[in-house]
Parts: C-alpha cells; sequence; structure tokens
C-alpha cells in the first residue's frame, strides 16, 4: 500500500520537513499533562500546562531542534508510607513543534500552572529580484576565477 503524502505536489517543493513534524505530531498520543494553547497577542502565544504537585526543579524547558519539549520527574519520597496512593509520582514529556521564526521569552510557574510565553514575529512581505546570468558571463566568470587559481591566489 503507497502512503499518500499531504506534501506531493511539484509546487510545494521543500516541505518535507512539515510532512514528517505532521508525522511526529500524529504519533503522540500521550494527554498527560492536560495543557492549552492560546493566542495573546497579535504576534503572542501562551502555552499552559496543568503540573500540579510539581516543583520549578522537577520541570525541565528546552529547545530541540525546532521543538519545544517540556519535561517533567518527580521523585519518590521513600521517607513516606501510604496506606493508599492515588497520586503517583509521575514523570512526562510533551513536545511542541515550533515554525521557524517563533522564539520562546519567558516560562513561569504559579499554582500548579506552568505558563510559557512565546513570540511569533509577523512575516514582512520579501521581494527579491534575481539576476539572470548570460552563458557568455558564467564562461567569463569562470575563466577569470582559474586564472587567479593559477596564479597562486585562494
Amino acid at each position: 500500500m503507497t502512503r499518500l503524502s499531504l506534501f506531493n505536489s511539484p509546487l510545494l517543493l521543500g516541505f518535507e520537513q512539515f510532512e514528517q513534524a505532521v508525522d511526529r505530531i500524529s504519533k503522540t498520543a500521550d494527554s498527560y499533562p492536560p495543557y492549552n494553547v492560546e493566542q495573546t497577542g497579535e504576534d503572542r502565544l501562551r502555552i499552559t500546562l496543568a503540573v500540579a504537585g510539581f516543583s520549578e526543579d522537577d520541570l525541565s524547558v528546552q529547545i530541540e531542534d525546532n521543538q519545544l519539549v517540556i519535561r517533567g520527574k518527580q521523585q519518590d519520597d521513600k521517607d513516606r508510607t501510604y496506606l493508599h496512593r492515588g497520586i503517583a509520582a509521575r514523570q512526562f514529556q510533551r513536545s511542541f513543534v515550533l515554525a521557524d521564526g517563533i522564539e520562546v521569552t519567558a516560562a513561569s510557574l504559579d499554582k500548579g500552572l506552568l505558563h510559557i510565553e512565546l513570540e511569533r514575529p509577523l512575516a514582512q512581505p520579501q521581494v527579491r529580484k534575481i539576476a539572470i546570468a548570460t552563458k557568455e558571463a558564467q564562461s567569463g566568470e569562470s575563466q577569470s576565477i582559474q586564472s587567479v587559481r593559477k596564479e597562486g591566489k585562494p
């Protein structure tokens, strides 16, 4: 069975990394910890994770290859004796794929909620003119480069 690609169009060049990101996202099924993503301004986002019971020392927020990775690990307290244990010391890893240009500006922990602030710079339309070279110009340029190399200059 062949796999149908979302980006299988000759008009979408260089989007292979997006396809890989979609594959990664679809494979994550864990729903712990619950989280919100909200827009707090025209160019600002906030991710909020419910991390009750975790201290800031138990949490890690890192950027790894255009992914925001949040990890939490609680240590079991060996000195406690539980008659019933309904709240487990649990670890988690939650990843968010970030688009190019998105920057993490801050992280804070307040009342069991981890807030991560992100900024997405507004895209400025760019127009760039590409010079078109002719065969004569290219061959003349390559001859001058070869002559410079013969003279011993880099």
